[in-house]
């Protein structure tokens, strides 16, 4: 930084330097621009002075000089306005700042009476001036740390405005000393008496959560409600503590809208794994059937029950159904009503309020309704709900609205419910487990997933693609599945479906020490079963394929019957003609 940025000190040095010497007074910068004078030189101020000057000298060797005859001097000799000169003594002195010299400071007698005052005392004189010369010095550094600070206060302000967060400084007394540009967007139009009013009422709410205790403490996803253009907003606030060693010296309060909240959860995790109806495997006629059924449904906000035995993939389609709505960039939130306890499930699904109950947290907390928000939410095992919170679930699904535990005020959500279960809900609902009309709220599309055992011609599809995977994971080289073990895995029931089979599979690339998986390698309770039984391996295969077509058979005609359409159903599901199937029945006594 030049001198010339603080001309306006320098010029009150060099007029408070003349006032008590008597004298005139000229200071230069670097380049030899006078940048302060007094007397004779005031009409001089932005010239030019000459690099052959007294001034010029001590720039350039940096050092001082006290000259009491000009024009006769040999430092004089080359000076430009030696012959015009009217100066009849004068001292200058180098100005230095962080080791390099920035200017010269010079005293000028046009008098007698000068040239004597200036010569009385030539060793105070240089010090007086070197001390002169430090205050300019100091003062340049107080500028440009002014200037460092105020560039490094304009980028700061430039990150802070870059924030996807509001964010307020507090100072200890509580006294808002910063806020951003998304603070304002957030809490009201800049400027205006609603933003004010609104940040003010916000900072006293959160400097009031500590406000009883000696020592504040950080603050962590706490909740606060206020009105904007007349409607109720929420937004979800964290509050840092400031300290200059151990002493606090203010709060950094950042916040969002709990809308961009909740759809920030939902880019990071709310709505877990992608899925899609390709990524169910399969191509069974009655799987291929399901998942259009599935695909159909997507396409409304229709609340949907999912039914199906343990294992069969309930969630891949409800995520699949998901994925293809226009709700695809919403949260997907999941519940397992089974698996949280009873006395936490009200407050895990719908949240709570402060302080509404013994241990919960300050500032409550969000449910999954409102987490779900915009998207979809899927409750699992539904079937396990007690029966006071079906009541409430009920209202949600009739009004869209839902009541915090310990809330006073009801909050609109909007979302689409997918329900599931491995239980026969009519059932339930005659033993008066389960309300009925909450039953025909959750089933308005009722999807019923097929069990692995009605779905035989997918088990190759799903066995090799879960060894490729294990095969992977445990870092094999396993590339296949031996033919009498797809026999052994056609034979059996799959009472755990899917989920079962990939259990077993696992197990076998965990055993396996070959290119394919053979019976030795796969579980026992697989050849052991009562479908198994007998079962031995290529040695018998002949006579299990036998016994497998005779099951396989049995179980069509049982399922469709033997009138005409029945016989339909078992040629295309069999995949075999009708005569042969004829046949078959009379050869089997079926």
């Amino acid at each position: 930084m030049r001198l010339s940025h603080i001309s306006d000190n320098v010029q009150k040095i060099s007029e408070a330097i003349s006032s008590v010497l008597d004298v005139d007074v000229t200071i230069s910068d670097e380049r030899l621009t006078r940048i302060a004078a007094t007397g004779l030189y005031v009409g001089q101020l932005g010239d030019k002075i000459s690099k052959n000057s007294i001034f010029g000298y001590a720039l350039k060797k940096g050092k001082h000089y006290i000259i009491d005859n000009p024009r006769i001097n040999p430092v004089c000799k080359f000076c430009d306005k030696r012959d015009e000169c009217k100066e009849v003594a004068e001292v200058c002195s180098p100005i230095r700042h962080d080791g390099e010299i920035i200017g010269v400071i010079g005293l000028i007698a046009f008098e007698e009476s000068q040239k004597e005052r200036l010569l009385r005392n030539k060793k105070n004189l240089l010090v007086f001036l070197e001390r002169m010369g430090d205050l300019i010095s100091a003062k340049l550094s107080d500028v440009e740390k002014n200037e460092k600070i105020e560039i490094l206060a304009k980028e700061l302000q430039v990150i802070i405005d870059s924030f996807d967060k509001g964010v307020v400084f507090v100072n200890r007394d509580g006294i808002i000393m910063h806020s951003n540009e998304k603070a304002e967007e957030i809490l009201g139009k800049s400027g205006s008496r609603e933003y004010l009013t609104s940040l003010e009422d916000f900072v006293d709410y959160v400097v009031g959560l500590d406000g009883n205790k000696k020592e504040k403490h950080p603050l962590r996803n706490r909740e606060y409600v206020f009105k904007k253009d007349n409607e109720r907003t929420r937004l979800i606030f964290d509050v840092n503590i400031m300290k200059t060693g151990s002493e606090v010296v203010g709060l950094l309060i950042s916040f969002n809208s709990k809308d961009d909240v909740l759809s920030v959860l939902n880019d990071v995790t709310g709505a877990g794994p992608y899925i899609t109806f390709d990524d169910i495997l399969g191509h069974s006629a009655v799987l291929n059937m399901t998942k259009e059924y599935a695909e159909r449904a997507s396409r409304s906000t229709s609340t949907i029950l999912i039914q199906g035995e343990s294992g069969t993939g309930k969630e891949l389609f409800a995520r699949s159904i998901h994925y293809k709505s226009d709700r695809r960039f919403m949260p997907f939130v999941t519940v397992n009503c089974a698996a949280i306890p009873e006395n936490l499930l009200e407050s895990e699904l719908f949240g709570y309020e402060e302080g509404s109950f013994t241990g919960a947290l300050r500032g409550g907390k969000t449910g999954k309704f409102e987490l779900a928000d915009k998207g979809t939410i899927f409750l699992d095992e539904i079937g396990d709900m007690p029966l006071h919170l079906q009541k409430k679930l009920l209202r949600v699904l009739q009004n869209s609205m839902i009541e915090k535990v310990g809330g006073k005020h009801y909050y609109k959500v909007d979302i689409r419910v997918i329900a599931a279960t491995n239980k026969n809900i009519e059932k339930l609902v005659d033993e008066g487990a389960f309300r009925e009309d909450l039953f025909y709220r959750l089933s308005v599309i009722p999807l019923v997933i097929p069990p692995l055992r009605e779905r035989m011609d997918d088990i190759p599809i799903l066995a090799n693609s879960f060894i490729k995977k294990y095969s992977e994971k445990f870092h094999k080289d396993i590339r296949g599945i031996q033919k009498d073990v797809l026999i052994a895995f056609m034979a059996y029931d799959w009472p755990g479906n899917v989920r079962e089979l990939e259990n077993a599979v696992e197990y076998s690339v965990n055993m396996c020490n070959r290119e394919s998986v053979s019976l030795n390698d796969i579980p026992r309770r697989i050849l052991q079963s009562k479908d198994s039984s007998g079962f031995k391996g290529e040695t018998s295969a002949i006579r299990r394929l036998e016994n497998l077509e005779r099951t396989e058979i049995e179980r069509a005609v049982k399922k469709y019957g033997h009138n005409e359409n029945g016989i339909r159903l078992c040629v295309n599901d069999l995949g075999i003609s009708r005569a042969t199937l004829y046949r078959k029945i009379k050869k089997y006594n079926l």
